[in-house]
This record gives C-alpha cells, structure tokens and sequence, in this order.
C-alpha cells in the first residue's frame, strides 16, 4: 500500500493515506455514514480537513455517534456541554446548525424514503467520475454542488454552502476527484 501513488494531498501522513485509500471517494448509500460526513463537513468550513480527521473520534462520542435521531433532540444543556467538549471544533452556531441539520435530515428520509436517495438523485444515482491532471484541476465547488446547496437550503439545512457541499459530494464518493496517476481513479 505504501508504494502506491495517491493524489498529492494525503501523502502528509499516515492519516491522511488510510482515509484517501479507504474512504474518499467510496459511494457512500447509507444514510448514517452521509450524515456523519455532512456533520464532519460542516464543521470542517473554514478549517482544514486534516484537523477534522484528528478530531474524528471525538466527534463520534460527543455526538453519539453521529446518531442523528438523538441530536435532532439535544437540548441547550447538551449545547453547553458540547461548548464545553475540548475535544470537537466548540462552535456554536455549527453545534445548532447540526440540530437543524439533523431534523432537516430526518424529514428529507420523511418525504424520500431516505436520504440517500434524495442527495444521489442530484448525480442520477452513480459518481460523478472526474478526470483531474494534478491537484489544480479540482475545483472547489461546481454547478452541480450550487444546486444541491440551495435545495439543502431550502430544506432546512446550515452550513451546506457550494464548497462544503462538493468537499461532502467528494468525501461520499459522488464525484470521484482522484487524480490521474493515483490508484484509486479507476
């Protein structure tokens, strides 16, 4: 696994390279997974990825592990005591923002069935399958990701702007933005 090329970003260290290898770009279809990269994500906007990913753990236990059931219920003591958690990102309008995003979540599974299959009928429910040259070539944010940003907007949704939204559609595997020459494009 360690004589194998990857895109340029994961090659910091260990964590980097398991996640790029096991997980980003996986099509994620289960909604428990979906929504914790929608909660990692969210509070991800304005930080790097890298301090998400150290954080992880953390962020599990704190939030139940991403149970979105139960955080769609937390009350103010549970924000208080997340403010408190030095262990997570101490946020407050992303700790409410994932409340709502919970609750949000849960009516999208109400009026859909789930909510994989609201968020992949956006890419008719395969990957998008990019072909990026270098690093340089992945954009930050598509047509597609300012579509899905609005209508998670308009659905309730917080901190689901067009960059958090393509940096989620990456992580889940909707877009597959490995780079040529790593050995997870095909």
């Amino acid at each position: 696994m360690e004589n194998k090329s990857r895109c340029v970003w994961c090659e910091k260290d260990d964590l980097y390279r398991n996640y790029h290898d096991n997980e980003w770009g996986n099509p994620l279809y289960e909604d428990d997974k979906l929504f914790e990269f929608l909660v990692l994500e969210t509070f991800q906007a304005g930080l790097s990825w890298y301090t998400i990913l150290k954080k992880r753990a953390n962020f599990r236990k704190a939030f139940d592990y991403f149970d979105y059931k139960k955080i769609a219920c937390y009350d103010e003591d549970k924000v208080q005591e997340l403010l408190q958690d030095a262990g997570i990102i101490r946020n407050q309008l992303k700790i409410r923002g994932t409340i709502c995003n919970a609750i949000a979540f849960m009516k999208v599974q109400e009026e859909f069935g789930s909510f994989s299959k609201y968020i992949w009928n956006f890419t008719d429910g395969k990957p998008i399958i990019n072909c990026p040259k270098s690093m340089k070539d992945i954009p930050t944010s598509t047509p597609l990701s300012d579509a899905l940003s609005i209508a998670l907007k308009k659905r309730g949704f917080k901190f689901v702007g067009s960059t958090v939204v393509y940096a989620h559609m990456q992580a889940t595997g909707m877009v597959n933005d490995h780079v040529e020459g790593c050995w997870k494009r095909d």
